[in-house]
């Protein structure tokens, strides 16, 4: 599974950007399809998760209420809408697979998303 990830850059705080991430390869082979984000001297955290069946999501609790991850089943992609940007929410963001047996994880090569204040 190959994950490739656009739409980050730079944006002021309180605006909006949406990252995308399509999958190709065995992407039948996936359960769930994520974000997680890495700010130097702080470890990777999850961002958003979604689930392939039923399209259960969860959230970090510092981007409830602005974030929200969808998929285009269609294109093998998701998305993250991100608004009400914050400087803290600077960071690289990835995007994450893992396949059904959870033994698999797949990593796109990140994005940066840079907000100012």
């Amino acid at each position: 599974v190959q994950l490739v990830e656009s739409g980050g850059g730079l944006v002021q705080a309180g605006g909006s950007l949406r990252l995308s991430c399509a999958a190709s390869g065995s992407t039948f082979s996936i359960n769930a399809m994520g974000w997680y984000r890495h700010t130097p001297g702080k470890q990777r955290e999850l961002v958003a998760r979604i689930i392939s069946g039923g399209g259960r999501t969860n959230y970090a609790d510092s981007v409830k209420g602005r974030f929200t991850i969808s998929r285009d089943n269609a294109k093998n992609t998701i998305y993250l809408q991100m608004n009400s940007l914050k400087p803290e929410d600077t960071a690289v963001y990835y995007c994450h697979a893992n396949d059904w047996s959870g033994n698999l994880n797949y990593w796109g090569q990140g994005t940066q998303v840079t907000v100012s204040s």
